[in-house]
């Protein structure tokens, strides 16, 4: 009996150590496959995190650029330094094109009459003395009738003094009649002086009146050469003094007013030289001189006028255009770049600046290969002064001394950044 007991718990212990073998045995396998599945799972992420760190270090800072050499062979990128160069300042303001007083003139008629005839149409070119129209009145007969007689009683006048003066010697005659001669010959001629000037106003020579050739028709005549711009009157209008036959224009003198803020002021002087275009026509350029900077100011403004002479050709050139000018100032040493190297975002103006070289190795089909990439970085500027192709910049951020820049291919670089153009081509 106590040997069947041995025997069963023999087999009992047996039994248990078989199950808790088999219990391992099962565990163990469970916590392989768990840590090949935490391995597997740690690479893959491993492998995305570097993916991830990889783009994030390209896009996390929205002001670099990344290209291959391959694509900055490409679009012809070329990089130089900021320069220090000596350009042109200038002054961009506005103004306006006037024609001086004396170079406009409103023809005006001395004595009033009828219109008998019109020579002249708005735009013809007249010279000083022309005749553009004449005027009628009867009343012009008069004064010149008034001087023919004038003439005849002078001659009577002169002679009667010198019938007094030979009395006045034979001591026949009275000292009283010969003073009496000579008042009357001197108011006569002074009567006479009046009336050809009169006459001469009239546009007519006294010396040339005869009787049978008395002239009803004036002339009236342009003060000044130039173009005429407005005819006031029409055939058979009656006018006055105050009436203005024709209007005419000399732009031959034509000023070039501007209008400069005070604090621009000390930087104008006279002589110097003036760029200016007309709103109508912007793609011709014409040259202007200053002469003289007002002591005033416009109209309750902070603006003075600058009076400036144009030159060369005035074609196309009407008194009252409106203007935009470039006054070219002294010379300075600025540092600037190439145009081309700015591009303007959003308002903003930046150049790229070359941050680092990077050389990669890549496995292609068991063939080792080297990739060059080339990072930018977008840096904000201030343009000043343009000239000769360069533009002066001031940097809103701080380089390196000397650090390379983009100054031919901006633009790409820019729509890589952007995404705006095919970055990968």
């Amino acid at each position: 009996m106590r040997i069947i007991i041995q025997s069963f718990n023999t087999i009992i212990t047996s039994t248990n150590k078989y199950k808790m073998m088999k219990k391992f045995l099962l565990i163990a396998t469970i916590l392989t496959a768990t840590v090949t599945f935490v391995s597997c799972g740690s690479k893959g992420n491993a492998e995305a995190a570097k993916t991830e760190e990889v783009h994030t270090n390209e896009h996390a800072n929205p002001n670099l650029a990344v290209l291959s050499d391959e694509q900055i062979k490409s679009i012809g990128i070329e990089l130089g330094t900021i320069e220090q160069k000596q350009l042109t300042a200038a002054l961009k303001t506005n103004g306006v094109l006037k024609v001086p007083n004396q170079n406009k003139a409103k023809v005006n008629s001395i004595y009033s009459g009828v219109i008998k005839s019109l020579l002249v149409q708005p735009g013809n070119f007249v010279r000083k003395g022309q005749t553009i129209a004449t005027i009628a009145n009867p009343e012009f007969i008069q004064a010149q009738s008034q001087y023919l007689g004038v003439n005849a009683k002078i001659i009577f006048a002169e002679l009667e003094v010198k019938r007094q003066k030979e009395l006045n010697e034979g001591n026949a005659g009275a000292l009283k009649n010969l003073q009496s001669a000579e008042t009357e010959l001197r108011s006569l001629r002074t009567l006479k002086s009046t009336l050809a000037q009169q006459i001469q106003l009239m546009g007519i020579n006294p010396a040339r009146l005869s009787n049978g050739k008395l002239i009803s028709v004036l002339a009236v005549t342009s003060p000044i050469s130039g173009v005429v711009s407005n005819v006031n009157v029409e055939m058979g209008s009656y006018v006055d003094v105050t009436t203005a036959v024709a209007e005419i224009v000399d732009n031959s003198q034509l000023h070039l007013d501007l209008f400069v803020y005070e604090k621009d002021l000390p930087k104008l002087k006279n002589n110097q030289t003036i760029h200016f275009t007309v709103t109508n026509n912007p793609g011709r350029e014409y040259d202007a001189e200053i002469f003289s900077l007002g002591s005033s100011f416009e109209d309750e403004s902070k603006a003075v006028s600058v009076h400036a002479m144009v030159k060369g050709d005035k074609t196309g050139l009407i008194d009252g255009m409106n203007v935009t000018a470039i006054v070219s100032l002294d010379k300075t040493t600025v540092p600037a770049v190439p145009n081309e190297a700015i591009v303007r975002v959003d308002g903003q103006d930046y150049i790229f600046v070359l941050v680092e070289n990077v050389t990669k190795n890549s496995q292609k089909q068991n063939e080792k290969t080297e990739a060059k990439e080339v990072t930018f970085e977008r840096i904000p500027v201030a343009k000043g002064t343009a000239d000769i192709g360069y533009t002066e910049i001031t940097l809103i951020k701080e380089i390196p001394k000397g650090a390379k820049i983009v100054v031919k291919g901006a633009f790409f670089v820019s729509a890589k950044m952007t995404n705006t153009e095919g970055h990968e081509d």
